[in-house]
């Protein structure tokens, strides 16, 4: 898909973190905005900031954990725009660091909620209208963690995990019905957001003081931060390309690799015919 000016973008969780930084990107590319957001105070100073350069940005609240708030996200969006190019299922938070048998019942209902079920509202509010339209695309965010375990983080990796694979199935399921409709999951390193403040105003988790700050000074040491800007213009290069995986980040593919490598043996060895004496 070409991203040209005039076109038309949804963008859910796009009043700060990458969901800004895809609309900056968009932006510059004289792509029309619905930012969406469930902090409705947000969504008026990121408009705003947009406009200031020039764009042309509606805003919606939305909550994507519901399906009739996702919908009506969509309808608003015709009556706006009459159309949609590009709907980006950005929504998302994190959870707390414990092991698996540690995280509550609450944080894994939380987790599907919004990164699993969030993105699975915004295909079926938005896929009819592409399908109809015959052309069009979803960018879903899930995270490195989707392509490779993070102990501690087993709700989050889990449905970064579903996101990847829910965005695989459905590019195939897209373009069976036309060429020009398809898919792409973005899955990037280490950016530098706000999403660990988000997620505490939010109640998702209870973030300690400095947390953050410390995060981002390790990973800037190493190289390995990035800017959501920088996220935001890795994903329109690789939806431009066709691609149905974009996964910027310093160390993503090596990781991603010596996952790949370590599920190849494991296949390898459990295809191989038992002797018995």
């Amino acid at each position: 898909m070409k991203i040209t000016p005039g076109s038309v973008a949804v963008i859910t969780g796009g009043a700060s973190g990458i969901g800004f930084g895809l609309a900056e990107a968009l932006a510059e590319r004289e792509v029309r905005l619905v930012l969406a957001d469930v902090r409705e105070d947000a969504l008026e100073p990121a408009a705003d900031a947009l406009r200031a350069k020039g764009a042309e940005v509606a805003t919606v609240r939305t909550d994507v954990t519901d399906r009739n708030s996702v919908e009506g996200l969509a309808h608003r969006t015709l009556e706006l725009f009459g159309r949609v190019d590009l709907v980006c299922n950005n929504a998302g938070l994190i959870c707390s660091g414990a092991p698996l048998w540690e995280q509550s019942t609450q944080t894994w209902d939380r987790m599907i909620a919004v990164k699993v079920m969030g993105v699975v509202h915004g295909v079926q509010a938005f896929a009819p209208i592409m399908i109809k339209q015959g052309a069009g695309h979803f960018l879903n965010t899930a995270s490195s963690g989707g392509l490779a375990p993070l102990p501690n983080r087993t709700p989050y990796t889990a449905t970064m995990h579903a996101v990847v694979g829910l965005t695989e199935t459905l590019d195939l399921e897209l373009k069976a019905e036309a060429l020009a409709l398809g898919a792409t999951v973005l899955c990037p390193g280490l950016v530098d957001t706000a999403i660990g403040k988000n997620s505490a105003t939010l109640g998702a988790i209870k973030l300690s003081s400095g947390a953050e700050g410390a995060m981002r000074s390790i990973a800037a040491a190493s190289g390995g931060i990035l800017t959501p800007l920088e996220v935001g213009e890795a994903a329109i290069a690789g939806i431009e390309e066709g691609r149905v995986h974009v996964a910027p980040g310093n160390d993503v593919s090596a990781r991603a690799k010596a996952r790949v490598q370590g599920l190849l043996r494991d296949l390898e060895k459990s295809g191989q015919v038992i002797e018995t004496h």
